[in-house]
């Protein structure tokens, strides 16, 4: 059997609650107590407040202290001014270095063009010459066909006065250059 005195009931921790809640009533009712106590004792009472008489030794610190203070705010105010001259620096470095990146990444495409660029012209230009060259080889055919057409009109000129271009015949022997015709002497 298990025993139920070891867990708290319902009621018993609706107790405990009601019983914890009266506490903080009470509590926060002694917290403004206080602190309505305390003000009216601070606002009604101003004569109870230290005299700001100060010592010929605290005059003498602070006195020190001031100059101390000063002295850091003008140390205070030169790194500031070179912070702002680094910084400007800084800028103006960065400034170079995105102007020289700008400037390097143009100049790497160009390199990376020029390959394209170079055989474009190349290109343009071998073009030209081979249509120079075609119209050399065109002009050397026109000439070489009229250099053969003038030299078979000078060779048939030259030949016999009847104008006619007959082959010559040496008569019947065979074995010749010239053509081999029957011969009838068997006959």
């Amino acid at each position: 059997m298990v025993s139920q005195s070891n867990k708290p009931t319902q009621q018993d921790l609706q107790a405990e609650i009601t019983r914890l809640n009266e506490e903080l009533k009470m509590r926060d009712q002694l917290v403004q107590q206080l602190s309505q106590e305390l003000f009216r004792l601070v606002k009604g009472n101003t004569g109870l407040m230290p005299t700001p008489e100060l010592s010929e030794h605290q005059q003498v610190q602070m006195r020190s202290l001031r100059e101390q203070l000063q002295d850091v705010e003008q140390q205070v105010k030169f790194y500031q001014d070179q912070i702002s001259e680094r910084d400007g620096e800084v800028y103006q470095l960065r400034q170079s270095v995105q102007e020289l990146t700008d400037r390097s990444r143009m100049l790497e495409q160009v390199v990376q063009e020029l390959p394209g660029v170079y055989r474009q012209k190349f290109s343009e230009r071998l073009q030209e010459v081979m249509e120079k060259v075609e119209a050399l080889q065109r002009e050397n055919r026109q000439l070489h066909a009229e250099l053969q057409s003038v030299s078979y009109r000078l060779a048939q000129k030259s030949r016999r006065p009847s104008g006619l271009d007959l082959p010559s015949f040496q008569g019947g022997q065979s074995g010749g250059s010239g053509v081999d015709f029957p011969s009838f002497k068997n006959a």
